[in-house]
Order: C-alpha cells, then structure tokens, then sequence
C-alpha cells in the first residue's frame, strides 16, 4: 500500500505538459547526466551544475541515442531534409561526448592500467 502524500519526504507534486520532440529531449539529456529525472529537471530550475559522470549506465543511453540517429540519418540518404529536432539532437550528443572525452578518467581500472605502463623493470 502507498503511503499518504502527507507522510512523503516530498509530498508536493509539481506537473506540466510537453511536446513529444520535447519529452525525448527531456530524456536523453536525463540518460546523459546519469541523474533521475526528477533530480534533473530540479537541479535545472534551481540553476546548478549537473556533471555527467561516465557510467555504464550513460555509455549505453548514449549509445541507444547514437543508433536512434544513425537510423533517421540513413533516411535521410534518399534525399530527405533532416528535422529540426534531429538537428537539436545531433548538437547535443555532440556536446554531451565532447565533454565526456575532456572529463577526467575515475576509472579503476584505466589507472591500474596506467600504472602497469608505467613500472620499470
């Protein structure tokens, strides 16, 4: 059984309508930032940073992202315009790896391989 909303950590709710183009903007940029939507959406209006932390979790929204395009970008071979939101989206993953190649790496692993390079005999 759910609790009562007065017994909530957050018992308000806060909802809006958007469009379809808008909604999977929404929530590609959500699976990019490894954050839950409503963590996002309110890190957002109250204006604060949101760090995109490479995960599994990321690499394969992105991935899906990235095959969703490839997909509408083969269409458009036969000699159609692509969309403005297909634009958007291109501008986007671009940022989005862009920003993720310059992040440091935190990797366990990518630094036990590093120091392995690095031992002298």
């Amino acid at each position: 059984m759910p609790c009562k909303n007065e017994n909530r950590q957050r018992p308000i709710t806060i909802a809006f309508r958007v469009s379809e183009e808008l909604n999977e903007t929404i929530n590609l940029l959500v699976a990019a930032s490894g954050m839950t939507k409503q963590d996002y959406i309110v890190s957002k209006l109250l204006d604060q940073e949101i760090t995109v932390k490479p995960c599994p979790s990321v690499q394969a929204a992105l991935r899906e992202e990235l095959r969703e395009v490839a997909k509408q970008l083969n269409r458009l071979r036969k000699g159609e315009s692509p969309s403005e939101h297909l634009l958007e989206t291109c501008d986007m993953l671009s940022e989005i790896i862009l920003g993720l190649r310059n992040a440091p790496d935190t990797c366990e692993i990518d630094e036990e391989d590093r120091s392995f390079r690095n031992l002298r005999r």
